[in-house]
């Protein structure tokens, strides 16, 4: 990894690039949404859809068919990547972000609205499959345009910054969904929270879909990808183009992807499950740790972005993967004195190394490719990792806990998955903005 990158006088000294806050709100209204969704959708799958959508004799059935509908969402996220990544090198970013976040939204009303089993029979969990699909389909084409909204209005020296926008959606969107869900439990019964409670929660998003699409279609398209269509730039075939001729940054950006993923995967769903079975903590005080450390999330983010700004992008995100590694046994240490407070720190913590790759994770693997190929390479490295990375953790997790019956082994899987983003930095490339400022200033001769 080379020397520390500095940020030049002109680049310090530059004025809000114009229309770059609204872009920034925009891309984390459609990420936040995103992880909205998964929240309250994990909370449903465990808790109501085995009941009223895959009901039986058998619950441990109900509640493995429940799982597999979330796991269609990520499996189909490739799929949206291929096609809205494909999309937005084409006709642009802003016509597509529309169109994803039309999916999603509608996608999650829609199940909060669907027929249970006993009303339309077979037809209930067959369309929710479906709309699990959709939502897996939009968000796998939301990230990659949300990410060059915001980057591609900011200026592209303070890439770290502006491309945190979307590393925002996660935190604010799992302190929404439970903010929601709280509420819900405090105010109903779990016969009405069964009934007809979790709708409210899925009905809600719809608020989120509105803020976003008013400031979504408000927007421009952005100044590099009008570059691009003035210069007669735009790929014609994107996604074939990012695997012929940019297959190094593919794997360069989908591996450094899989460390963070996983490190979040053990703080915010294992640890619920280990914290309560094996240390005998209640579920409300591993759920307030978790939100406190999303909270923290909220600053720590964007800081992190705009760290790497300063300083060597790989190089802070490599300290971040190695400082997990090293972390990771520290904290089930700690917690095996069975400390409510030591348990809140240990995850303010962990979530506080997951930021420094997080922040600038979508700065990183954007710049991996050039511009007329960003939206195609970005969503394919950022889909497919998220199915060998996130999709696959809580499974892996509990098979090596039930295998082993101690925490040994999980430590080994997340030192292993951040040497795998180690590499993928190793592979990677610093950033460059030389590629954007030639195609702006064309544009403006």
């Amino acid at each position: 990894m080379s020397a520390p990158q500095q940020a030049t006088p002109a680049a310090s000294k530059r004025k809000l690039p114009p229309g770059a806050l609204k872009a920034y709100i925009a891309s984390l209204t459609g990420t936040s949404l995103e992880y909205y969704d998964f929240a309250i959708y994990s909370v449903a799958s465990a808790l109501v859809f085995p009941k009223i959508f895959f009901p039986g004799n058998d619950e441990f059935v109900g509640l493995l068919l429940s799982f597999s509908t979330f796991a269609v969402g990520y499996l189909a996220r490739p799929i949206g990547g291929i096609i809205f990544g494909r999309l937005g090198d084409k006709i642009g970013r802003k016509h597509v972000l529309v169109v994803t976040l039309l999916l999603i939204g509608i996608a999650t009303v829609l199940i909060g609205v669907l027929p249970d089993y006993s009303v339309i029979g077979v037809a209930a969990p067959t369309i929710l499959v479906l709309l699990r699909l959709a939502q897996g389909i939009g968000v796998g084409g939301e990230w990659g345009g949300a990410v060059l909204l915001s980057s591609e209005f900011g200026d592209a020296h303070k890439r770290g910054f502006w491309s945190s926008a979307a590393q925002i959606g996660p935190p604010a969107g799992n302190l929404m969904a439970n903010g929601v869900l709280a509420v819900l439990a405090a105010s109903l019964s779990t016969e009405a929270f069964l009934s007809w409670g979790w709708r409210v929660a899925f009905l809600a998003s719809a608020l989120l879909v509105v803020f976003g699409l008013v400031i979504r279609l408000k927007l421009e398209e952005t100044p590099i990808f009008k570059a691009i269509q003035a210069h007669g730039e735009a790929p014609k075939a994107p996604i074939t183009e990012v695997f012929k001729t940019e297959p190094r940054a593919l794997v360069a950006a989908a591996l450094a992807r899989v460390g963070p993923d996983v490190l979040y995967s053990l703080l915010t769903v294992f640890v619920a499950v280990y914290a309560t079975k094996e240390l005998g903590m209640t579920t409300s005080n591993v759920l307030a740790a978790i939100l406190i450390g999303s909270a923290v999330q909220l600053v720590l983010i964007p800081a992190a972005g705009a760290l790497t700004d300063r300083f060597n992008r790989r190089l802070v995100y490599g300290i971040g993967a190695l400082g997990t590694a090293v972390y990771i046994p520290v904290f089930f240490l700690r917690i095996q004195g069975r400390s409510v407070a030591m348990l809140t720190v240990g995850i303010v913590i962990g979530l506080a190394f997951h930021a420094f790759m997080y922040g600038p994770q979508a700065a990183y693997i954007t710049e991996q490719f050039p511009a007329r190929l960003r939206y195609a390479g970005s969503s394919l490295a950022y889909t497919l990792a998220g199915v060998i990375g996130g999709a696959i953790a809580p499974l892996v997790f509990t098979a090596l806990y039930a295998a082993s019956g101690n925490w040994y082994t999980i430590a080994a899987y997340l030192a292993v998955a951040s040497a795998v983003t180690i590499v993928g930095l190793a592979l990677g490339r610093n950033p460059q903005t030389k590629e954007e400022e030639r195609l702006l200033q064309d544009a403006r001769a």
